[in-house]
């Protein structure tokens, strides 16, 4: 109504357009700048960090059924609520080294999408941390000496107050094409 009276008095000044365009390109530079959320977990001294958003939920360890014939980073699969979810260990995917089992190792269990379908696959860790806020600008590439894990399953170094962080490409660590091959669609 006040817009109206404005316009019919000739008072109407289009700032409002530039005020919204100047609104829209703060939102849209400030969303490019959002921190990622990334759960922090340890495999043996190192520690590592996965967004968030592949998370469907963290569960104790349990036993885990051997498949046989399976890659040794298979450790096998568990019965998640009468589901199948094929389990990697992730210290032997990333470090070729076995995972000790102790009272806080735990499953972390990742929603991943192939081919438009989900596809739940758990992780062995040997302890989940906490979840940090990493912005964009806080990550760095991956340096090309020094790094315990192959450089290709690396999406950056997270800079975090007590130091780095490796960040992970789930892409990249879990093969969804092997875990096809060995029926665990």
């Amino acid at each position: 109504m006040a817009y109206e009276l404005e316009k019919a008095s000739g008072k109407h000044d289009l700032d409002f357009e530039s005020q919204r365009i100047k609104t829209d390109h703060f939102l849209h530079a400030t969303a490019n700048q959002k921190d990622t959320k990334y759960l922090s977990f340890l495999l043996g001294d190192d520690v590592f960090g996965i967004d968030i958003s592949a998370i469907r939920e963290i569960i104790e360890y349990d036993n885990v059924c051997k498949v046989p014939l399976a890659p040794e980073h298979i450790r096998g699969i568990i019965n998640l609520r009468g589901n199948v979810v094929p389990v990697i260990d992730l210290a032997n995917r990333l470090k070729s080294e076995a995972n000790t089992v102790s009272k806080r190792t735990c499953f972390v269990i990742l929603e991943v999408n192939s081919d438009d379908e989900n596809i739940n696959i758990g992780i062995v860790v040997d302890a989940v941390n906490e979840v940090l806020d990493i912005a964009k600008s806080d990550i760095e590439p991956t340096p090309s000496f020094g790094v315990t894990v192959k450089p290709e399953f690396i999406e950056g170094m997270g800079r975090v107050d007590s130091g780095f962080i490796i960040l992970l490409d789930l892409s990249r660590v879990l093969d969804i094409n092997e875990l096809a091959e060995l029926g665990f669609e």
